[in-house]
């Protein structure tokens, strides 16, 4: 989605107060290259926009809410793993942060992923059959969004641990998550409009949302496991998986 383009210049110091980041570590994030260049009407001039203040304000909750260094938003940024993990509620910000450095949603392209991955396209294409991914045409070849190329990513690193076609694991064996998510997802937002309408501002409800969406992950995600175990019984001593006993009332509890 392309981003309004905004007229209003601003000078450093407008900048500092939008933001509350201090014109040193604005500098130092212009130095990673996570910013958008300002316009230069004239030698020594710099002129900020309200691009520059949204991607100040997502490298900042990058760091603050995420945990991420200034090294590991440059390497999620272009598609790579990076040094250590990236939880999937950085997502929001890294699309948010790539919006306001370049217009619009940003890409990676899968030869980028491919250097790292060599299975990365083909599980890209399988992916994108299964209504998981969208693989987009651009002048420089396929690409993925920010967080379609973290969804075949975390695949890829799956593959690493033993997720393989010749352990039982191809890429079409996710095929069922593809519903849940798209059902999920519809019920949280319907219930989340329907909670917050006529109750706050949109500034508000959007600024509830950001707050509540990485909780939301964690409690999915742990619910998922808790019903995962009560199906599947792992025997550390005998190292035996077995499928847990099911009756009509389903999983055991």
């Amino acid at each position: 989605m392309r981003i309004a383009a905004y007229r209003v210049r601003m000078k450093m110091r407008d900048l500092e107060k939008r933001t509350g980041v201090h014109r040193e570590t604005i500098r130092v994030f212009f130095r990673h290259g996570l910013l958008p260049e300002p316009a230069r009407p004239a030698t020594n001039v710099a002129d900020y926009d309200e691009t520059h203040v949204q991607a100040v304000l997502a490298v900042r909750k990058l760091q603050r809410d995420d945990g991420l260094t200034l090294p590991q938003i440059k390497e999620a940024l272009g598609g790579r793993n990076g040094e250590g993990r990236v939880d999937a509620a950085a997502f929001q910000n890294l699309e948010a942060l790539v919006a306001a450095r370049v217009g619009f949603d940003g890409e990676v392209l899968l030869d980028t992923l491919a250097e790292e991955w060599p299975n990365a396209a083909k599980d890209a294409k399988v992916f994108e059959k299964l209504g998981i991914v969208d693989i987009r045409k651009t002048p420089k070849g396929p690409a993925l969004s920010i967080m379609d190329s973290r969804i075949v990513t975390i695949w890829q690193l799956m593959r690493a641990e033993g997720y393989t076609e010749e352990n039982g694991f191809p890429p079409t064996v996710v095929d069922f998550y593809a519903a849940p998510a798209d059902l999920v997802a519809r019920a949280e937002s319907q219930r989340f409009i329907d909670a917050t309408e006529g109750r706050m501002s949109d500034a508000d409800a959007a600024a509830l949302f950001h707050a509540g969406i990485r909780h939301m992950i964690d409690f999915f995600g742990l619910l998922r496991i808790k019903r995962l175990m009560s199906y599947i019984h792992f025997d550390a001593a005998s190292g035996h998986v077995d499928a847990a006993r099911r009756d009509a009332n389903g999983p055991p509890r």
